[in-house]
């Protein structure tokens, strides 16, 4: 057992370094992606303010105009720095919310269904946008980002 041990270690060895190495541009793909997700929708929220307060409204929200504009922007620049990969895990952590109370406001069956019903859960609109939020929170923006280039500078 121990030498069929030793004969994949060396295998193995090369596969998770190529792994790791595709870390930092599958981060920016999930960052470009889901930011341009992120910022369309936002444009779409400030863009349809009367719509976007009335839905709002229709869910109990207090002050569902001022939400929609607070929403609307949040995802907008949200998705403009994680597209740069700027401010990444706090941006992740400010959308990770923004999709949690999307979950619980208008999809709080999908959200409390999360055991019982996994399905219902990841077939929800907010799926995606948490988990892409929550990817960056998570593991940061990669090498590929604003953010690694700023970062030691802020420590001079």
């Amino acid at each position: 057992m121990n030498s069929i041990l030793r004969a994949l270690r060396r295998p193995y060895e090369i596969f998770a370094t190529v792994a790791s190495g595709a870390r930092s541009p599958f981060l920016l793909l999930v960052r470009l992606y889901w930011g341009w997700q992120f910022a369309q929708t936002g444009w779409g929220k400030l863009h349809h303010l009367g719509q976007v307060s009335n839905f709002f409204a229709s869910l109990g929200l207090p002050a569902p105009g001022a939400t929609a504009i607070f929403v609307g922007c949040v995802e907008l620049f949200g998705g403009v720095l994680l597209i740069a990969g700027l401010g990444s895990r706090l941006t992740g952590l400010v959308l990770t919310g923004n999709m949690l109370v999307a979950y619980l406001t208008a999809d709080h069956e999908a959200l409390f269904s999360v055991f019982s019903n996994p399905a219902k859960f990841y077939g929800a609109d907010p799926y995606t946008f948490l988990f892409a939020a929550v990817l960056v929170l998570l593991f940061g923006p990669g090498w590929i980002a604003l953010d690694t280039f700023i970062a030691p500078r802020c420590r001079e």
